[in-house]
């Protein structure tokens, strides 16, 4: 069948971040496009991840600043925090860029069909009531909240329903122990919660650097969050004053509010994928090629649902690079190497390249530099909090191989050195770099001496 003879050149299922600047480009390049979303154009990232999580961080630190102002002459008196106008706020701003990229895409002429889409086979794909026909079919479903199975689990929450509650818990407890369960951990605390955080592992955040990690629990305990390490949920109760919680240790633990973020898995499910013929891993990850293709040629995925690098701007860049390889004549694999990430816990972090461990593995040797320090403002304002810089350099080469940093403005300062990082940074590069002063990115250029 010629390429004309199909409703269109394009079809995407899942309005995403990935799906979304895939779309884009792709009719940008004179492709027929449509792009089917179930629930609301934007994606796991402007809907309900990165963007309203980021305005809650916002309205989360608030708290200190006020604090803090008293140490720089301002008497800001009594303050109080309401939810409600917050959370209506936040859902104004949600609502404002889902128009956005609904205009986004009309204006390059892509359909949207709000709409679930499932596949009938490899060019066939069943939406809403109608059978649409396409010759290349991009899958960009993301990835959904794991739940456990336990007894009572239906009276928890995950971090698609956290942004919607309708009044702030009082007592909170958060499962888990990856970058959303602290990030939300952070940001409850910060709103006037009693937060306990359960994780039943030790420390938190596993896959970052041993020293962010031991460093940032030590924070988040210093700023209240009560961190119970090797220790999970084995049930769930309602009771007359909230929820009762039963834990690993024997505990009970009564809360108004539970959420679970113990991880995220691929999209991937009902979406006809084992009809059309489509292989998927174990996880249930689409299986793709270096150039977001699946075993069946038409068919191609992006974002969290081929579990590469769970990130948004990662997504983008898959979605981008399947379009120029599919309709712009230039075959473009993405990089996955050297991606930079940042938590948006309190204090923050950021890292990109390797981490301690990960660098020995490899190289069998690493220059550790490092720098412990309170932070100006900090000093002032008369709090004890400290920020932490760390920098892995290979011995042989002097390339820098891994960044990582714990405190405030952390992913702002890292998003710049990943540039270098990216293109070749050596350690003789930073020393031959001066200082901006005073500043807490300095220390990246004024690290002289080994720490090991």
């Amino acid at each position: 069948m010629a390429a004309m003879d199909y409703d269109y050149d394009l079809f995407v299922v899942g309005a995403g971040s990935g799906g979304v600047r895939a779309s884009r480009i792709a009719a940008e390049l004179g492709a027929r496009v449509a792009i089917a979303e179930e629930y609301r154009v934007g994606g796991t990232c402007v809907i309900r991840g990165c963007i309203p999580k980021k305005l809650m961080t916002y309205a989360a630190h608030y708290r200190e600043d006020f604090a803090d102002a008293a140490g720089f002459g301002w008497d800001v008196g009594e303050t109080a925090f309401d939810w409600s106008h917050f959370r209506r706020n936040m859902q104004g701003e949600v609502d404002r860029l889902n128009r956005l990229y609904i205009e986004t895409l009309e204006s390059r002429g892509v359909t949207i069909y709000p709409e679930r889409a499932v596949l009938e086979d490899a060019h066939t794909l069943r939406v809403g009531d109608r059978r649409i026909t396409a010759d290349t079919i991009l899958v960009a479903t993301g990835g959904t909240p794991n739940l456990p199975h336990i007894p009572g689990v239906e009276h928890a929450i995950t971090s698609n329903e956290v942004f919607h509650l309708p009044e702030l818990p009082r007592r909170l407890l958060v499962v888990g122990g990856g970058y959303i369960a602290v990030e939300f951990a952070g940001i409850f605390n910060g709103l006037g919660s009693a937060v306990t955080l359960a994780y039943r592992r030790s420390p938190i955040l596993r896959g970052f650097d041993m020293d962010l990690r031991t460093r940032l629990q030590a924070a988040m305990q210093d700023k209240g969050v009560e961190v119970r390490c090797e220790t999970n949920v084995t049930a769930i109760e309602k009771a007359s004053d909230g929820l009762d919680v039963t834990l690993t240790t024997g505990e009970t633990l009564t809360v108004d509010q539970i959420l679970f973020a113990i991880g995220r898995r691929p999209n991937s499910e009902g979406l006809g994928l084992e009809r059309a013929g489509v292989e998927l891993d174990p996880s249930g990850a689409i299986c793709v090629d270096d150039y977001s293709r699946t075993n069946v040629p038409n068919i191609w995925a992006v974002g969290d649902v081929t579990d590469r690098i769970a990130l948004t701007p990662v997504a983008i860049k898959e979605g981008h690079a399947f379009a120029l390889t599919r309709f712009g004549g230039e075959p473009v694999a993405p990089d996955h190497r050297h991606v930079a990430s940042a938590v948006f816990s309190a204090p923050p972090l950021a890292t990109v390249g390797l981490t301690e461990d990960e660098a020995l593995d490899k190289l069998g040797d690493v220059d550790v530099y490092e720098s412990d320090f309170r932070p100006l403002k900090h000093v002032v304002a008369g709090r004890d909090e400290r920020s932490y810089v760390k920098l892995l350099v290979d011995p042989e080469s002097d390339r820098v191989v891994g960044m990582h940093m714990l405190g405030p403005d952390a992913p702002e300062i890292i998003q710049g050195f990943a540039v270098a990082l990216k293109n070749g940074l050596t350690k003789a590069g930073l020393d031959r770099t001066v200082a901006i002063h005073p500043t807490s990115a300095e220390e990246f250029v004024l690290m002289a001496k080994k720490a090991r």
